[in-house]
């Protein structure tokens, strides 16, 4: 799913170039490239699918070589996850009625890829056994009050529970109360099943949903189906996956994880895993000078030599022109602070 606006990231990503497409953590790879790269000891090139925003097709084909451009399904307008992953599921079980789907965000980061290879492989042999539904979960290491939550079940097998409930982004007191209870992971957005598995799901819980890809089905792979689908996904619900089948089907397990995750949605969580010096500092980029500072996030692309002095949890990101200077505690106003900035 490569398909959001990483909105809080800006100056860096805009509506043009959205961070999955960037290169954030300055590793010559975007956000997209990595994502791709860590799948493939489990999946080749060609049996990846994008899911993008129209405008967006040609820079996947830039930045993904290799794969079919019949894989990359680009949507008019944005329509939450659900109707993003029915697309790609009627898709691929056109061509593919037997196959095993993981889904996952492009713009996640991970940071132990050998591990979360083993997870996924062994998710993968978990959903080909059976009808069920599977999603990761990620351990929790403090009371992060920006994910959702899923609450363990009684175990099914090693490794794997079955899911009692998904809980809504908490306060920090509710936070603080699952982490000391226990038994409770972050909601990483991360589900494998069979294609067969979440299609009965989808005619269940969504038929109206599954009757449009019914419908649509028929122009798969040919030269209307950019066009039909143009004209039907603007009308379709906006609803996430969560709410459209997980949390209505009794089949849903939980795999708990630790590969070193993060959904990298704001400055905060970049200078979390960014490499920090000794005033827990972090920079990305080159060209920076940091003087009697400390607790800053800082990133640029070399557009310009920054010397900074008495700055003290700030975020200063420069990127083609344009420089933001915010304290890092108002990063959730970002949106607000960029409204009305021309590149």
């Amino acid at each position: 799913m490569a398909g959001g606006m990483g909105s809080r990231f800006w100056p860096m990503s805009t509506p043009d170039k959205p961070k999955q497409f960037i290169d954030i953590l300055g590793t010559g790879k975007s956000l997209l490239q990595q994502t791709v790269a860590r799948f493939l000891p489990v999946c080749p090139v060609e049996n990846m699918w994008i899911v993008t925003a129209g405008k967006f097709a040609d820079t996947v084909r830039e930045q993904v070589p290799g794969l079919p451009d019949s894989h990359i399904l680009p949507e008019p307008c944005m329509r939450n996850t659900a109707p993003c992953i029915a697309y790609a599921v009627w898709k691929i079980k056109k061509k593919h009625p037997e196959a095993n789907i993981v889904i996952s965000p492009s713009d996640h980061v991970v940071m132990n890829e050998t591990e979360f290879v083993r997870v996924i492989r062994k998710g993968l042999e978990f959903t080909a056994a059976g009808e069920r539904i599977l999603t990761l979960g990620i351990k929790p290491t403090r009371p992060e009050t920006g994910y959702g939550y899923i609450k363990l079940a009684a175990p099914v097998e090693e490794e794997i529970f079955r899911v009692e409930a998904f809980r809504e982004k908490p306060d920090r007191k509710t936070a603080e109360a699952y982490l000391q209870a226990g038994g409770y992971t972050w909601n990483a957005g991360i589900f494998i099943w069979k294609a067969s598995v979440i299609e009965q799901a989808f005619r269940k819980f969504q038929p109206e949903l599954a009757g449009i890809f019914d419908r649509l089905e028929e122009v798969f792979f040919t030269g209307e189906e950019e066009k039909c689908i143009a004209e039907v996904y603007p009308g379709m619900r906006k609803i996430s996956i969560d709410y459209a089948v997980m949390e209505q089907a009794d089949n849903v397990y939980v795999l708990p994880a630790d590969f070193g995750w993060s959904d990298l949605g704001t400055w905060g969580t970049l200078h979390a895993l960014s490499g920090r010096d000794e005033h827990a500092n972090a920079v990305i980029g080159s060209g920076v000078r940091l003087i009697e500072s400390s607790e800053c996030m800082v990133f640029t692309d070399g557009g310009l030599q920054l010397v900074l002095q008495g700055l003290d949890g700030y975020i200063v990101a420069e990127h083609e022109g344009v420089l933001l200077v915010c304290k890092r505690e108002e990063e959730q106003r970002i949106s607000e602070f960029s409204a009305g900035i021309s590149r």
